[in-house]
């Protein structure tokens, strides 16, 4: 295990009938709120009728940019920097899920640095200082309610970057399952995909020894796949609703990061993907990621034999780690098309007409991730294999 430090200032609120919070929460911070949200989910359900008449009793200033992007654009968050800086504002409210939160950290950071914000997501240049967050979280994917990470798409040069601050974390984020309800059915099975992808780029990590770190992340797993046939049947019960917004946090609030150096490289592909075609996230990686395990099994097949035996429970008995692993990456594509996650790229129609593009926009370093690093050649047959 390598030497680590960990903090997650965030303060989550949890359960049922806690957006009731906000009138305790967010007068710490300031009464000049920018209410942040993203298609118009939110009015349709109503939530955004309780969200105003909470800042209403408040007394708050509220100026609203509507219209997130599902992968937030860097022009989204400029027009939310110009809102704060002309109006004074002095808090964000982010109402939504992880595109909403991206966006809302993408602009908190923005506000407070004088050139072009595009410099901190691409990390040539640092946060110094952030404007305050609060969340209303409405779908379990991302973790992104707990976490200080940000991924932005810059749509004119069909980029998908990310960066990560401690000053960007939410101050606090409130949880109540009821509030994802009304989140339709393949939004529902893209955060499963999203919540099982964070658990795999931590858990295939290049460390020695990390016992800790991956039976926590074998036990989300292994709840995520007790859970999910259950949620997609039954999208308004409560139980599932919980179980699953937890399992999206707890997988990308630090915790399985922890004295490893996990890999991403699999993110790193997708968000190339969805550069240039603007695919939903958790759909990308339900097709990118079991090619990427296979490519890794070449090499390294036994932390997926691990997972085979450990989470889909498979057994080991007179069988290689290789043959192990084959199984595991079965078991796993059956598991995501048996809930409705896409398997190749053609469902999108996306072929090999811009494969350069994406591996260009993939290889942010000469090789992306640290389980198995790959280069460009390695991506470039995974993404053909992926069609």
């Amino acid at each position: 295990m390598d030497n680590f430090q960990f903090q997650n200032p965030t303060k989550l609120i949890f359960g049922k009938g806690t957006l009731k919070n906000l009138q305790s929460e967010i007068p710490a911070y300031g009464k000049r709120v920018l209410l942040l949200y993203g298609g118009g989910s939110i009015k349709r359900s109503g939530l955004y009728d309780q969200v105003m008449d909470q800042l209403k009793e408040l007394d708050a200033f509220v100026v609203e940019l509507g219209g997130v992007e599902p992968n937030p654009r860097l022009t989204t968050v400029n027009k939310g920097i110009s809102l704060i800086r002309e109006n004074k504002l002095d808090f964000i409210l982010a109402v939504g899920g992880g595109s909403v939160i991206d966006c809302a950290k993408s602009i908190a950071a923005g506000t407070h640095y004088e050139g072009d914000v595009w410099d901190i997501v691409i990390n040539k240049a640092v946060p110094v200082a952030a404007t305050p967050i609060g969340v209303v979280l409405t779908l379990a994917a991302t973790g992104s309610e707990m976490n200080g990470n940000s991924v932005i798409t810059n749509w004119e040069l069909k980029s998908k970057r990310y960066f990560g601050s401690i000053l960007v974390y939410p101050k606090f984020s409130i949880l109540d399952p009821e509030l994802t309800y009304s989140v339709p059915l393949d939004q529902t099975i893209y955060g499963i995909v999203d919540i099982m992808s964070h658990v795999f780029e931590q858990y295939f990590h290049a460390t020695e020894s990390a016992p800790i770190q991956e039976q926590i992340g074998e036990a989300i797993l292994r709840t995520v796949i007790e859970t999910a046939p259950k949620l997609v049947k039954e999208l308004n019960n409560y139980d599932y609703r919980a179980i699953m917004m937890l399992n999206g946090t707890l997988a990308l609030n630090g915790l399985l990061a922890m004295g490893v150096r996990t890999d991403w490289a699999t993110h790193n592909i997708e968000h190339a993907v969805s550069a240039v075609h603007d695919i939903p996230h958790g759909g990308g990686l339900a097709i990118l990621f079991p090619h990427w395990m296979e490519h890794v099994a070449k090499t390294r097949p036994e932390k997926i034999a691990q997972l085979g035996e450990r989470v889909f429970n498979l057994a080991k008995e007179g069988k290689s780690d290789a043959q192990l692993a084959a199984e595991t990456i079965a078991s796993l594509r059956a598991f995501w098309t048996s809930i409705g996650a896409p398997a190749t790229l053609s469902y999108y129609d996306i072929d090999e007409t811009e494969i350069e593009k994406m591996v260009e926009s993939a290889m942010i370093t000469p090789t992306i991730g640290s389980y198995v690093p790959l280069k460009a050649e390695d991506v470039r047959n995974l993404l053909r294999k992926s069609l």
